[in-house]
């Protein structure tokens, strides 16, 4: 993703233009920046079925910007679809529910393009099957199991991500379908600080060693950089314990006791009230970490993908292993440092000053990667242009935190060769775990297949339905060799459904659902692994790995 595109410049030239998007736009930039925005906007997602559920999704969707959507239903507007889908009026009844949701959603976002096709997905699949080949992802919603495993197969084989969403009376169910998805910007919650106190580099030993604390005026003694004072007594800490870090609590206790000592005291003997070194001793633990390379970043360097490199491995493959090259090389044993403080009390200059160390270092260790993509890219005789400055800061200043999230494809799932047996056994310790709705839906379905219906869908057929629906559950407990225990009463409860589609479940789901949609599309923040399942019942969520 290289700066903005030809018409984003063009439209920021325009007065006012770009400034009223920037401020549409604010909360979600913050979020993803205007590289996530860009992707977003020149992504093509097609949702199949304008349910109250795929309505939703595509709501959530349009609102951010997405570049286009095209909606794939033959079906015509019915009552039922009135009552539980906001995009449908009763003037839209008996005219195709594709075209008539499309029409209400293009009005939440000029900028956004939508598009229809009125047609059943099945006809479509046996027709015209490279339609689907155009979209950066598919969402498929309430979809039969023949179908849907048929779609999935196609899309699987031509590598485009698929996102499985159903709403199922108070159940939702989300299943992402994706080969391999690589991600540069997870954006973890516990982000630790990169300081390299316990392994510092030249630049920044010399640094800390320009200050001399014993002998600084008061002013320049309490507006000191915490990391320098942490930093200046660890030297200490480290001359007087032979070299020993302190790991326990005890001794970072008695570190933080060394700090408290520094504290300037006045003529009654008192210690001053110096906020920095009050600071410095809050954040011991911050700056104590280790610089070590994480498990996670340690698998991606020892990938198949990543030590045997093809003329087709993606950017992140061969950034991956450059930054593997600069770990053996010019690293010693380091990631990059990612070049970026926390704020602190000191005073400007010298807050810049020691920023700069930190932002100087990580421009060397970028250029030393770009050094080593550079010779990969010639070795596999690619183009050098083919990473961009911008790919190579990005993965660089993120290098403790990418990831690699590979799922499962459906047919594996549902082979009863490859199926997950362990993750359902192992979470069907709790008779009410989220995984009994997944043994539900899947019975659900051998129902419809064996009556060419959902349980329940007429009142006058709930009673008999319980027994035909529990020996469909058996029958398929049983061939998938499944010792587990059902309660009747998700039985009785899947019977009242009558597979009917709620709008708050479909919204829940929705909202969900286009979370995923974008993360996939910006590379940025982790997608789930492979199963979500909602209980609107106990109102709780779980993922799973099936």
């Amino acid at each position: 993703m290289g700066g903005a595109s030809g018409e984003e410049r063009a439209a920021m030239a325009e007065p006012g233009k770009g400034s009223m998007k920037e401020q549409r736009y604010d909360r979600q930039l913050r979020l993803w920046g205007d590289h996530g925005q860009e992707a977003l906007e020149s992504a093509h997602v097609c949702v199949i079925n304008a349910t109250a559920t795929g309505t939703e999704i595509l709501k959530n969707l349009v609102l951010p910007g997405i570049g286009s959507f095209t909606i794939v239903d033959g079906n015509r507007v019915s009552g039922e679809d009135v009552g539980n889908n906001f995009f449908l009026q009763k003037k839209h009844i008996g005219k195709n529910r594709a075209q008539s949701a499309t029409e209400l959603l293009q009005e939440l976002n000029n900028d956004v393009s939508g598009n229809y096709v009125e047609e059943n997905p099945e006809v479509l699949l046996d027709n015209n099957p490279s339609f689907f080949n155009r979209f950066n992802l598919v969402v498929a919603t309430q979809l039969s199991e023949s179908m849907l495993l048929r779609l999935a197969e196609l899309l699987w084989n031509s590598n485009i991500p698929l996102l499985v969403c159903r709403t199922y009376g108070l159940v939702g169910y989300m299943r992402v379908i994706i080969k391999e998805h690589t991600v540069v910007e997870s954006h973890p919650d516990n982000k630790l600080e990169d300081l390299r106190l316990d392994k510092q580099f030249p630049e920044l030993r010399e640094h800390i060693q320009s200050y001399d604390l014993d002998h600084m005026d008061r002013k320049d003694h309490s507006h000191t950089p915490w990391i320098v004072i942490v930093a200046k007594y660890l030297t200490k800490w480290l001359n007087e314990k032979n070299e020993q870090f302190p790991k326990s609590y005890k001794e970072k206790e008695a570190f933080r006791q060394l700090i408290r000592q520094g504290i300037l005291k006045n003529e009654n003997g008192a210690p001053e009230d110096e906020e920095n070194f009050e600071e410095a001793i809050k954040n011991v633990n911050t700056a104590l970490n280790t610089t070590e390379i994480p498990k996670g970043i340690e698998e991606i360097f020892n990938d198949d993908c990543c030590i045997k490199l093809t003329e087709q491995s993606p950017s992140f493959w061969i950034l991956a292993r450059a930054v593997k090259e600069f770990v053996a090389n010019e690293g010693q044993g380091s990631l990059p440092v990612r070049g970026s403080i926390p704020d602190m009390i000191a005073d400007s200059s010298k807050f810049i000053e020691l920023q700069n160390v930190y932002r100087e270092k990580a421009k060397k260790d970028i250029a030393a990667v770009g050094n080593h993509a550079a010779k990969l890219l010639q070795s596999l005789g690619k183009a050098p242009e083919s990473i961009s400055e911008r790919e190579l800061k990005l993965l660089c200043s993120n290098a403790a935190f990418l990831r690699v999230v590979r799922c499962r494809s459906l047919a594996e799932e549902y082979s009863l060769n490859t199926f997950n047996k362990d993750e359902i056994i192992s979470h069907m310790d709790n008779p009410d775990s989220e995984i009994v709705l997944y043994l539900m839906l899947r019975a659900v379905d051998r129902f419809y297949k064996q009556y060419g219906r959902y349980p329940g869908v007429c009142n006058y057929q709930v009673e008999d339905d319980i027994g035909k629906l529990k020996s469909c559950l058996a029958g398929f407990l049983q061939e998938h060799g499944l010792s587990v225990v059902v309660k009747d009463d998700y039985v009785q409860e899947f019977c009242r459904y009558g597979a009917a589609e709620p709008h708050p479940i479909a919204a829940l789901v929705g909202g969900a659902a286009a979370q995923e949609v974008i993360k996939v599309i910006t590379g940025q923040f982790v997608i789930f692994n492979n199963t979500y399942i909602y209980s609107g019942m106990s109102q709780t969520s779980a993922t799973f790995q099936l």
